[in-house]
């Protein structure tokens, strides 16, 4: 079995950041290996026992260097790669009733605070998306859309009703693309704004003598008419 000589570092679990992020990449990484059969369990029908072996060794070696010792602790029992990654699924990302109803209420209380980087706001809301996937609950993308919106502060209303208004759909991306441009918008006023103060005031001098003068000439030229008129 030919293996690519590529290396992709990964984080290792330690049972507080990202499981769900953390699954997808390992799964990658096994896939990029050759190994993720051995959590899939779909072998084909020439594969030999000693290939399966061989499979099966690499992938248990990998997903078990891939966690901190702390979880390592939890699943240093299981003999197989599919054993260790159920264990993992059972205790970070189950699927009882409590943890779903946690997921939709972490979904449906999420509010931007002020100040916050539009960026960091779309990543917090994938995340908390991906984890309700993972335990088997599927937002449609308009709920997701419309849930996005509701979760904007109301310095963003106007932008909030704009995107509502005249519609009878929308899109996550529709939601997604209109805040980032929004964003952009208000960097680049933002950039301008500071550079035309800058400008303007060193203009200023210059224009005030210039208004000075003007209006010096206004004054003469309305003396000369108002003498043109006495007489």
């Amino acid at each position: 079995m030919k293996m690519s000589s590529h290396k992709f570092d990964l984080e290792k679990f330690n049972g507080s950041n990202d499981f769900t992020l953390w699954k997808v990449k390992m799964k990658a990484l096994l896939a990029q290996q050759g190994y993720a059969v051995a959590v899939e369990g779909e072998y084909t029908k020439d594969t030999t026992d000693a290939v399966k072996k061989e499979i099966e060794g690499k992938a248990h070696s990998a997903i078990l260097l891939s966690l901190t010792d702390e979880v390592l602790r939890e699943v240093v029992d299981q003999p197989t790669a599919a054993g260790i990654w159920k264990k993992l699924c059972d205790t970070y990302q189950n699927s009882s009733l409590t943890n779903r109803l946690y997921q939709k209420q972490r979904l449906y209380t999420f509010r931007m605070a002020e100040g916050t980087q539009v960026k960091d706001h779309l990543d917090s809301f994938n995340r908390i998306i991906l984890d309700l996937q993972g335990v088997g609950v599927k937002i449609d993308d308009e709920d997701q859309a419309l849930i996005l919106l509701c979760s904007l502060p109301n310095s963003h209303e106007n932008f909030v009703d704009t995107m509502l208004y005249g519609r009878t759909t929308i899109t996550m991306n529709d939601v997604k693309d209109s805040l980032l441009s929004k964003e952009l918008k208000r960097r680049v006023s933002g950039n301008e704004e500071t550079s035309g103060s800058g400008l303007f005031v060193g203009r200023g001098r210059t224009s005030d003598k210039k208004d000075g003068g003007n209006r010096s000439k206004s004054r003469s030229k309305s003396k000369v008419s108002a003498k043109s008129q006495v007489l």
